[in-house]
C-alpha cells in the first residue's frame, strides 16, 4: 500500500483559516499584452505583493502558529537564502517567537538586511563548503529549537497551497497553472489545491535550466541531488526536491519545464515595463515559461503564480537592462 501524501485539501482549508487577516489576499492581475504574447488568457497571482514580498510567509506563519506554546517560547530555526528567512523572521515577530536563520554567505544583501530587521538572528554559513541543514540541526539540538524548513514540512506545504486556492476562488477553473519550483513546497501545495478546485487543470512546474533537479527526479522516479545551480534565480538554487513534496508532485504534476536566465531577465523587464511590478528572477520562472511558449497554451485560461519580488534595485536594473523587452523584438 502506498504511503499517504503529506497533506490533503482539508489542510489547505485549515491553513486559510490560520492566515485569515494575517497574510495578504494578493491581487490577481491581467495584461492585454501578455495575453497577446501567449495567445491565451493569463491570470497573474501576485505573491510579490505578499507580506515580506513572497509567498513564503504563508507556509512559515502556518507552521509556526501550529507549534505548541512551549515550542513558540523556546524559538525556531530555519535555513534559507532569503525569502523563507524573511517569512520566518516576520512570523516570529508577530508570534513573539525567537528566530535563528541559517543563511549562505552569498545571500542577496537586501534579503539578509530585511531578515535581521524583522528581529531574527542570522547565522552565516559558507555555501559549497558547509551543509546548511547540518548547521540548522545542530542549533536544534543545542538550543531545543523547532525546525521550520523552507518546503519539506506538512504545515509549510499547506500554507503555500493557499495561494493557488485564492487564485481559483478568484478566477474559477483553469486549463493550466504554472508555478516556480525550487524544493517543491509551493508546487506541491498548489497541485493539491488544483486537484480539488480545478481537476482538469494541468499543473506545470518551472525550474531554472541550470537547476532542473525536480525535472530529473520525476523522470527517474526518485529524488536526485545536484550541485548548487549557477542561476540568477537564487530562490530556486535547491539541490534536491523534498521527501514530502516529491510524492505529491508524482501524483499531481503533469510536467516540469525549464527556462534560461536570459528568459528570466526578459520577463523581469516585461513586468516592470508593462505591469509596473518589480519581480525577482525566481518570481519570473512561471511567467517566463508561458510567455516564451515553452508550453503551448494557445486559447487556454492560464494561471501564473508570481512567487516573489525581493531583489536589490541595482541587481534588478543590471539584469533587466541586459535584454530587450518583448515588444521590441
Amino acid at each position: 500500500m502506498n504511503n499517504p501524501l503529506a497533506i490533503s485539501y482539508e489542510d489547505i482549508i485549515s491553513a486559510s483559516e490560520v492566515l485569515k487577516d494575517v497574510a495578504h489576499y494578493t491581487s490577481v492581475l491581467t495584461s492585454r499584452q501578455a495575453d497577446e504574447q501567449a495567445n491565451a488568457k493569463l491570470f497573474f497571482k501576485c505573491e510579490n505583493l505578499q507580506r515580506t514580498g513572497a509567498f513564503k510567509f504563508r507556509g512559515a506563519f502556518n507552521a509556526m502558529r501550529k507549534l505548541s506554546a512551549d515550542q513558540q517560547r523556546r524559538g525556531v530555526v530555519a535555513f534559507s537564502s532569503g525569502n523563507h528567512a524573511q517569512a520566518v523572521a516576520l512570523a516570529g515577530r508577530i508570534l513573539n517567537t525567537p528566530v535563528r536563520i541559517v543563511m549562505p554567505h552569498d545571500a542577496p544583501a537586501m534579503k539578509m538586511v530585511a531578515t535581521r530587521a524583522y528581529g531574527a538572528e542570522v547565522i552565516i554559513y559558507q555555501r559549497g563548503v558547509e551543509d546548511r541543514e547540518a548547521v540548522a540541526h545542530r542549533l536544534v539540538q543545542e538550543h531545543a529549537l523547532s525546525l521550520i524548513p523552507p518546503f519539506d514540512h506538512p504545515d509549510v506545504i499547506a500554507g503555500q497551497g493557499t495561494a493557488a486556492k485564492e487564485l481559483f476562488d478568484s478566477v474559477g477553473q483553469l486549463d493550466y497553472l504554472f508555478i516556480s519550483t525550487g524544493g517543491g513546497g509551493l508546487l506541491a501545495g498548489s497541485a493539491i489545491a488544483a486537484a480539488k478546485l480545478s481537476p482538469q487543470c494541468m499543473v506545470v512546474g518551472v525550474e531554472p535550466e541550470a537547476g532542473n533537479d525536480v525535472q530529473q527526479s520525476l523522470r527517474s522516479g526518485k529524488p536526485l541531488r545536484i550541485s548548487v545551480p549557477n542561476t540568477i534565480a537564487d530562490g530556486a538554487q535547491t539541490q534536491q526536491v523534498g521527501q514530502l513534496t516529491f510524492p505529491i508532485l508524482q501524483a499531481h504534476v503533469k510536467n516540469i519545464v525549464t527556462v534560461t536566465d536570459a528568459q528570466l531577465c526578459r520577463q523581469m523587464r516585461f513586468f516592470a515595463e508593462r505591469m509596473k511590478m518589480i519581480v525577482e528572477p525566481t518570481g519570473c520562472l512561471a511567467a517566463a515559461a508561458v510567455m516564451h511558449k515553452v508550453v503551448d497554451v494557445a486559447g487556454a485560461r492560464v494561471g501564473v503564480i508570481v512567487s516573489g519580488g525581493n531583489v536589490d534595485v541595482d541587481v534588478f536594473s543590471s539584469l533587466a537592462g541586459t535584454v530587450k523587452s518583448f515588444s521590441k523584438n
